[in-house]
């Protein structure tokens, strides 16, 4: 969960001479960042370095970033022929310098490396917000007063976004996200009937191309079951539920991603290893579960809190049956 970032010296360094988007758009240092938490830690698998948004530009979406704020979409969403407007991405010509980084990764990396793409919802989120969001009050009106158009901009992301992770995929990742980041701020309801057929329509094609699909949101404790069935061979669990429970409430034959909260990485040593034993407890050595945070790492994480948590993760061994 976003491996690489602000936390590492490594990385402040080149970002002190490098957008995030000059980052994202160049593929010689998009590997680079790729490598660098790798390297120092020994994960057992690299994250692509780029950002969820890198999709909305060709779509006819523009953004930036403005220092300590975040995203910033320059013109929102707010009707239908604003999405009646949206172009046909092509993966390989606009989104090509992502596609060269997985290749020139291919050759470097000796672990699996992860590709992923933000989710029709929370891309959504973002084009109609403007930006990040808490309450999500223009996105939950537009889906509430024109359903129309609702289903006609989600079906046009999840279009892009299958098309990019395939692309991905062709280019070598060994497996996909997808991110929902912010659906959990959604009733069961509203997820089940504007955006879980759109979330489906992404992941069951992929089922097909031989990877196994993430299915990654935060707050989801109350649709998990709905989550599944958009899809996924593995279902991300954020620290809001407990490990087995989460595990329960998906059922057998899925694997499920999670979940440690990413603030005990600033905990004492003593308590940040009891919570990690804890989830290795609660999985309980059955086969299917990734350890990982809840969600991303934060700024200002302490590096050797990260290396006790993958030493710690290293050294564990399920119990004998």
């Amino acid at each position: 969960m976003r491996q690489a970032g602000r936390y590492l010296e490594e990385y402040r360094k080149i970002r002190a001479k490098h957008s995030l988007l000059e980052i994202c758009r160049t593929p010689e240092i998009a590997v680079e960042v790729t490598l660098q938490p790798v390297r120092r830690f020994g994960f057992d698998a690299a994250i692509l370095f780029s950002d969820l948004l890198v999709p909305l530009e060709p779509l006819g979406i523009p953004f930036s970033f403005a220092p300590g704020e975040g995203p910033s979409i320059e013109a929102p969403i707010r009707s239908r022929r604003d999405v009646e407007g949206l172009r046909k991405v092509v993966p390989e010509e606009s989104l090509a310098f992502t596609l060269e980084a997985i290749r020139l990764l291919r050759r470097e990396l000796a672990v699996p490396l992860i590709g992923f793409a933000g989710a029709p919802f929370t891309l959504a989120s973002y084009a109609i917000e403007g930006g990040p969001s808490k309450s999500f009050e223009k996105t939950k009106a537009l889906m509430y007063e024109d359903p129309e158009t609702w289903h006609l901009l989600l079906s046009k992301l999840a279009s892009t976004v299958r098309d990019y992770l395939t692309a991905q995929i062709e280019a070598g990742v060994a497996a996909v996200q997808l991110f929902d980041s912010w659906v959990g701020a959604l009733a069961p309801e509203d997820y089940r009937n504007m955006v879980l057929p759109h979330s489906r329509a992404i992941l069951e094609p992929l089922s097909k191309l031989g990877v196994p699909r993430i299915h990654f949101g935060t707050g989801t404790a109350g649709i998990l079951r709905e989550m599944r069935e958009a899809g996924g061979d593995v279902i991300g669990l954020d620290w809001r539920i407990d490990l087995d429970r989460g595990w329960e409430e998906l059922g057998e034959g899925v694997a499920v991603q999670g979940n440690l909260d990413p603030h005990l990485l600033f905990a004492p040593r003593d308590v940040l290893c009891e919570r990690v034993d804890s989830i290795l407890r609660q999985a309980a050595g059955r086969p299917g579960h990734v350890f990982n945070l809840g969600h991303g790492i934060l700024p200002g994480t302490p590096v050797e809190s990260v290396q006790i948590l993958v030493d710690r993760v290293h050294r564990h061994r399920p119990p004998s049956r």
